[in-house]
């Protein structure tokens, strides 16, 4: 009997480690996630600036290079007769689609993203156009009906994971008139399979345009995308007609519906919602190629006096932070049940929304990045009212009290959101009366979450079905799972300790006034928290970052061992080489805008005036020689121009331990 109670107690300790373990992982990943968005804050206010100082400091051509869009001048007959007469190579041996789309050509679709094979570019130019001439039609609230089926299915975000999506299909069935589907944005970035999933959501649009719903989401945005991957994985998939793919994507992005109401009852967004949602309003401002397409992107030129009726209508949808709501456990197994479809604006039951005059002009700088990343991030909490959202660096919470006042104002009964991961892949708050609904399983790393979607009936009670999509985890223990995204989460924290390597040595060296190279406990974790700012137990991380000296305190120089430099070029110095490791992603996103043909290239006097311009909004101090050494040790074959995805390379940081294990391996 003692030896089964020390047992007892011994596995009852090792599972509280481990779950120590799996949360600490988690907040970890969430926490680093968010900071990436307030790092695209940062950005925004860079283009600010930008405007702010254009007239006086920098040269009109660079300012044009990144504010202003590509401007196709085809007409829309010109441009679908131009997709027609592309040549398809007889060696192509991919999917080929007819217009209109048949069940023929969404199964060959299927099955060629199934086998690794890509779809041709004229096939993805024709869909696209196709796709931009049908949302044309759509309003910005959709409204649906239960009534002619059972259950309608609501997906959440799924960030370029094809397989996630494919297992839905496989468990819950297709799109169909009879199997009907709404998926909630953020259908992009992160995951290397995004071309598929939108090539796929397009294709039963089209297909099934009463049977197919899409919201759209904060990165359903070409900004977003430059920084989060999708537009590096069109430019890798697509080398010939990739720049006309991106921007017709843009159009296409920037048509999609904002919201969408079930039986007048339910309504999904992807973000969320504030104190100043109003769906009347969102309803009633005009939505088609006008105003709204005149924006189709966050970097359309936001020196404009007046506001586009897309960053009003945002304004209107959203507000935000992550959601401290209980989870609740409840999972229906899996069954095949048949939906129901939507109903199109010429045969849906609507309320007549009012007809509020519409706001006026403002003076007020429009940063495009704001309207589609700081509104969309609409985050539950469970304090009443609408607050700042510090965590995720811009936007608000909102409150059980604002969605209570939202519902009755509307009277609806239910909110279902997206837009944040889950562990279980789904979570209520708020009285049950929000749903936050994720269908990316393992988001962050392997086995680091599951994926759910939701059935809804006419009762609209919604039944929630969770999955795990799995190639290596199922042969993995609860250890090694753990393990496994607890190393991962563990890399990623160290790399951001790295590149604030100057402020944190600053930081720690003020309390270590004799010059040991070591410092107290609740030093060392006060000093990384003013720092990185990620709210995080560095108490319990402590012995995963750093080493403690023999008499307890923390060797704070520790936390940097085992991770270093690639080989940055020779001019560089330390400190602007750290400037690099920390600002590497924005530089290439800025790179990225002004590399319009996508080549992969720019000029040196294009990457002197934007590298003068980051440092002059950072404050960093760095003299033109140094810019100009820089650029011209770059220009490898001295032809003018500077490859900057070789350039940023250099600024990588390096895990010895890594380095460690491949060696050895």
């Amino acid at each position: 009997m003692k030896a089964a109670i020390l047992i007892q107690r011994w596995y009852r300790r090792y599972v509280a480690r481990l779950e120590m373990r799996r949360r600490y992982t988690w907040n970890i990943f969430q926490s680093i996630e968010y900071a990436g968005e307030q790092d695209q804050l940062q950005l925004s206010s860079f283009f600010s600036f930008i405007h702010d100082s254009s007239h006086v400091l920098f040269p009109p051509d660079l300012i044009s290079h990144l504010l202003d869009s590509v401007v196709d001048p085809l007409t829309e007959e010109v441009r679908q007769l131009k997709y027609e007469q592309i040549v398809v190579s007889e060696s192509y041996s991919g999917p080929r689609l007819s217009f209109p789309l048949s069940v023929t050509d969404t199964n060959a679709l299927l099955s060629a993203f199934k086998e690794e094979q890509t779809l041709h570019g004229k096939y993805v130019l024709q869909l696209l156009y196709e796709t931009k001439k049908f949302l044309k039609q759509m309003p910005n609230v959709i409204y649906l009906s239960t009534s002619y089926a059972k259950e309608i299915t609501i997906c959440g975000d799924l960030h370029g994971s094809l397989d996630d999506l494919l297992l839905i299909f496989y468990k819950n069935g297709l799109p169909s008139a009879e199997n009907p589907y709404m998926f909630n944005g953020d259908f992009v970035d992160r995951g290397k399979k995004s071309t598929e999933i939108i090539i796929i959501l397009f294709a039963f649009l089209l297909l099934y345009p009463d049977h197919m719903h899409l919201n759209r989401g904060n990165h359903e945005d070409h900004i977003m995308n430059l920084r989060y991957g999708f537009t590096k994985e069109v430019m890798q998939k697509y080398k010939t007609h990739g720049r006309e793919i991106l921007q017709l994507l843009q159009d296409v992005f920037s048509l999609l519906p904002l919201a969408t109401v079930i039986d007048n009852k339910v309504l999904i967004v992807h973000g969320g919602i504030s104190d100043k949602t109003d769906l009347d309003f969102l309803s009633t401002v005009e939505s088609r190629s006008s105003s709204r397409h005149s924006r189709r992107s966050r970097m359309d030129s936001p020196c404009s006096s007046g506001r586009s009726s897309r960053a009003s209508r945002r304004r209107k949808k959203h507000s935000t932070k992550q959601g401290s709501c209980s989870s609740s456990s409840s999972s229906s197994s899996s069954s095949s049940s048949v939906c129901s479809p939507r109903v199109s604006s010429r045969n849906t039951p609507r309320r007549p929304p009012p007809s509020p005059s519409l706001p006026s002009p403002t003076d007020v700088l429009q940063v495009p990045f704001l309207d589609s990343f700081l509104e969309s991030c609409g985050d539950p909490k469970n304090q009443n009212g609408c607050s700042l959202n510090s965590f995720r660096g811009g936007g608000c919470y909102f409150g059980p009290d604002v969605t209570q006042a939202l519902l009755q104002k509307h009277d609806l009964c239910l909110l279902i959101r997206s837009h944040e991961c889950k562990q279980e892949g789904y979570e209520l708050c708020h009285n049950g009366q929000v749903i936050t609904i994720f269908s990316a399983s393992n988001y962050y790393e392997e086995g680091s979450n599951r994926g759910a979607y939701i059935k809804l009936g006419p009762e609209l009670v919604p039944r929630f079905f969770q999955y795990q999509v799995s190639r290596s985890t199922r042969k993995l223990t609860l250890h090694q799972r753990v393990r496994v995204a607890e190393g991962s989460a563990l890399r990623a924290l160290k790399e951001k300790l790295y590149a604030q390597r100057s402020e944190l040595m600053a930081a720690f060296q003020q309390y270590d006034i004799d010059n040991t190279g070591r410092i107290s406990t609740s030093e060392w974790a006060q000093v990384v928290e003013s720092v990185l700012r990620l709210d995080l137990p560095w108490r319990t991380l402590r012995p995963r970052l750093a080493r403690l000296s023999a008499d307890g305190n923390v060797e704070y120089e520790s936390c940097f061992e085992d991770i270093s430099p690639g080989e940055p070029i020779p001019p560089v110095t330390p400190n602007l080489a750290e400037t690099l490791y920390r600002y590497r992603t924005d530089l290439e996103i800025i790179f990225n805008i002004i590399d319009k043909d996508h080549s992969g290239q720019i000029s040196i006097e294009e990457f002197r005036q934007t590298w003068k311009l980051f440092t002059s909004h950072l404050g960093v101090a760095v003299n033109d020689q140094t810019i100009d050494d820089m650029a011209r040790s770059i220009d490898f074959n001295k032809d003018g121009s500077i490859d900057f995805n070789e350039f940023l390379e250099a600024f990588r940081v390096v895990h010895k331990l890594d380095v460690k294990e491949q060696q050895q391996g």
